[in-house]
């Protein structure tokens, strides 16, 4: 995409469907979480990136796999086994009550019994799946422009983790935060976080520097891209990061560059890949990373 192309998503104009897809996005991503086996930091839950929308991935049931789509270009939730069968859902305006129980009515027509906990995480007040009338729209149009700018962001995500030979996460999409994120590891284990839960915890226990998009809510009213570096070195919040709208925001914690100035750029992939390598840059000098092994020499 070019600049021409990259879409507008003001927050306030699909509030309400950000928040019911987020709780879609959850009911799904806990069927996976409760299918595969833990991963480190928590890899083997987030959802992936598709050409028409995003995937769990093919997950194990048994001897048989399966796996849930959600396809925001036919506007459907999508269960297919590896024995050919399948069954749909049509995402459009229903509550997040409704969708849970239709879903998990389909896994069980193709014989997947699948139990979660279902309360959803990382939102204030939650409300378990099944009670939850509250959230139900479903602006077509939004949802479509939501998953086009993060397939755009995975592309660009891809390109800045090429240049890494140290452990990296994969350009994946967590249900919870409702983010799409990658991450570079400096091999070195980081301090214990004093009275830290057993997610952050685990999604913590090595030192980080983290790039993702998120749509905006809380202290962002904005669709942006972030940077922070765990833990934070002294000195971060003073690096010389580009481009020169992208700013540290002490209530996120991190760098923050709004997606409009990513869109409205006259290279918004050169203008992204810039925000990412120079927060990188900063982070890593400061926290003594061994950049000499752990990126690509470029000739």
């Amino acid at each position: 995409m070019t600049n021409d192309t990259l879409p507008p998503l003001p927050l306030e104009a699909w509030e309400p469907t950000r928040a019911t897809l987020h709780m879609w996005t959850q009911a799904v991503g806990k069927v996976r979480l409760a299918q595969t086996p833990l991963v480190n930091h928590w890899w083997n839950v987030p959802l992936y990136v598709t050409a028409r929308g995003l995937t769990t991935s093919a997950m194990p049931y048994g001897d048989r796999t399966f796996q849930i789509d959600f396809d925001f270009i036919a506007h459907r939730l999508l269960i297919e086994t590896s024995e050919g069968d399948s069954r749909a859902l049509r995402l459009e305006p229903r509550t997040v009550a409704d969708c849970y129980r239709e879903t998990m009515r389909l896994l069980g027509e193709l014989g997947l019994v699948v139990k979660i906990w279902t309360t959803p995480v990382e939102i204030p007040d939650p409300v378990p799946f099944e009670q939850d009338t509250q959230h139900a729209a479903y602006d077509a149009d939004a949802a479509q422009r939501f998953w086009r700018i993060l397939a755009w962001s995975t592309h660009v995500f891809e390109q800045f983790r090429a240049g890494f030979l140290g452990k990296c996460s994969p350009v994946h999409f967590f249900w919870g935060s409702f983010d799409l994120a990658v991450t570079r590891f400096s091999g070195r284990r980081a301090p214990e976080r004093p009275g830290a839960d057993e997610i952050t915890r685990e999604a913590y226990s090595h030192e980080v520097i983290s790039h993702g998009f998120w749509p905006g809510s809380g202290n962002v009213q904005f669709p942006a891209y972030y940077a922070y570096a765990a833990p934070e070195p002294a000195g971060f919040q003073q690096a010389a990061v580009r481009p020169a709208a992208a700013y540290y925001n002490k209530e996120t914690g991190g760098y923050v560059l709004a997606y409009d100035e990513v869109r409205r750029a006259a290279d918004p992939a050169r203008t992204l890949l810039d925000f990412m390598q120079t927060t990188y840059d900063g982070g890593a000098d400061l926290a003594d990373w061994d950049r000499a092994s752990l990126e690509r020499k470029t000739s």
